[in-house]
């Protein structure tokens, strides 16, 4: 026999699922129904590998941003305890300073203070 004969085509085609006999495969129809599953599965899949991309890019941003947010924290904990220790090392210095009162931290309102709305409620000097 020629190489290439169909005669001996020996080749196993499966059974359709659920022992349903299929009338024809190349059925118009369901070549299309199963191109377009084919190319939403595609696209779902595509869809899904993007998202996942863009919520880990924005996970590396946020972790970059924390540690930022958190050297900075440390920053200004570190200058706010070096500036009360100053601060607490200067008072006993300082004499052009009179001692401060809850009345000068929290005046009572008297007739002397401006209530122009341009600036505010303040003490005229």
């Amino acid at each position: 026999m020629a190489q290439g004969s169909d005669s001996n085509d020996t080749s196993y085609k499966s059974p359709s699922p659920g022992g349903r006999a299929v009338s024809n495969p190349d059925d118009p129809k369901k070549v299309m129904r199963r191109e377009k599953n084919r190319i939403a599965a595609q696209k779902s899949r595509l869809r899904q590998t993007q998202k996942a991309d863009s919520l880990h890019l924005e996970s590396e941003n946020l972790e970059k941003e924390n540690a930022a947010l958190r050297k900075e924290v440390k920053q200004l904990t570190e200058e706010a305890k070096y500036l009360s220790s100053v601060l607490s090392s200067h008072e006993p210095l300082c004499t052009g300073l009179p001692p401060q009162t809850p009345d000068l931290l929290y005046p009572t309102h008297h007739s002397s203070y401006s209530t122009s709305p341009k600036f505010g409620v303040y003490p005229n000097f």
